[in-house]
């Protein structure tokens, strides 16, 4: 199923932008797009959505912006300059130079003063983030369900007129059977015109011929399918391989009816069922 979620969240520290987007798949196939300083969340954000997709493409887009002051310190190394001093007054006495010893002189020598980068705060940025992603991951959830919802109107909208067909196909079985006694009886007589027709003979081939084009096990499998369909759609939930299996198994039952029929109106029957299974099918394939 495809789903769309985007949150922002700004405070006078930090700004984050997430985007969820999917497209139909088979399978959860996740891609987690943030900033390079946040590539040690992807695990921690990979996890955090499981519990809301199990299904589709998913693209996560996260955009972060940090207004906070600078994380880098300076720092004062007193030891250093205590050397640089200790050694420029050695140099004062022992060449009698004029001493013209300042700060602002020491300040430039090499480390006394340097730039320490202090420890970010992994735990309050996760925090932030995890707002927004659950945020947008709500969304991204409502969105699928109004999807959902006018996926299953239409797939119980197929599975009653797949009900019909199956009707269609349990009334005229015993038509067939008929016809096909009829047609038998007419057929011994008109090639035995002067001999008695062997009723009991002529009953016995109608009983291996309604054998060989008995449907009724498909006919109640089928039923038994497209009523536990229905109830699954119902219940809701992570469906979508229980109903790909179902779907399977229909269309194996509409294929065994098809082998076995002998009616060209049961075929065609038979034919448009068989569309309507995979169309369901395809559309099962969407669902989470």
């Amino acid at each position: 199923m495809t789903g769309f979620g985007r949150s922002e969240i700004v405070n006078e520290d930090r700004k984050v932008v997430v985007e969820i987007k999917a497209v139909n798949h088979r399978y959860c196939d996740m891609n987690v797009k943030l900033p390079k300083k946040l590539n040690y969340f992807e695990t921690t954000i990979r996890n955090f959505l499981k519990d809301y997709i199990q299904r589709g493409k998913v693209d996560v887009f996260i955009i972060y912006e940090d207004y906070s002051k600078s994380n880098v310190c300076v720092k004062y190394n007193r030891e250093i300059a205590g050397e640089y001093i200790k050694y420029l007054n050695e140099m004062v006495d022992e060449y009698d130079v004029d001493d013209d010893i300042k700060a602002s002189v020491v300040a430039r020598f090499p480390e006394v003063f340097t730039l320490e980068e202090q420890a970010t705060d992994e735990e309050a940025i996760w925090e932030f983030l995890k707002e927004a992603i659950k945020e947008a991951a709500e969304k991204f959830v409502e969105s699928r369900i109004k999807e959902g919802e006018n996926l299953k109107n239409d797939l119980i909208g197929k599975l009653d007129d797949m009900l019909k067909m199956v009707s269609f196909i349990e009334d005229k079985s015993p038509e067939i059977i008929a016809e096909y006694k009829q047609k038998l009886t007419e057929k011994v007589a008109e090639l035995s015109t002067n001999t008695q027709i062997d009723e009991q003979r002529i009953a016995t081939e109608v009983v291996i011929y309604a054998d060989k084009v008995c449907v009724d096990e498909e006919i109640v499998r089928l039923k038994s399918h497209i009523a536990s369909t229905k109830q699954i759609l119902a219940e809701g939930g992570s469906v979508g391989r229980k109903l790909d299996f179902i779907a399977q198994e229909m269309n194996r039952e509409a294929n065994t009816i098809l082998s076995k029929s002998n009616s060209l109106q049961v075929s065609d029957v038979g034919i448009d069922l068989k569309t309507d299974i995979e169309k369901v099918r395809e559309q099962i394939q969407n669902i989470e």
